[in-house]
């Protein structure tokens, strides 16, 4: 980029910092939510309640449905390394 251009586009540099920024969020909160550690945890977490009577069966089917399907997807969604 030349001078005149770094000038020129300088009022748009809040812009591009937010943006990167929004990026970096979106990209951390895909990897959190397509984690297969977080996905197994989640459904011990389930398997427990369930056990203890803290949720009803219907309740733990329609949450490990709902896991296992993320946990399915995570294994196609790409993942980028931080």
């Amino acid at each position: 980029m030349g001078l005149l251009t770094s000038l020129v586009t300088l009022p748009l540099a809040p812009v591009r910092g937010t943006t990167w920024l929004a990026e970096r969020v979106l990209e951390e909160a895909e990897r959190r939510y397509y984690d297969p550690g977080a996905i197994r945890r989640q459904l011990e977490e389930i398997s427990a309640a369930r056990e203890a009577g803290a949720i009803s069966d219907e309740d733990a089917r329609a949450a490990e449905k709902e896991l296992v399907a993320r946990l399915i997807e995570s294994r196609r969604h790409p993942r980028r390394e931080a």
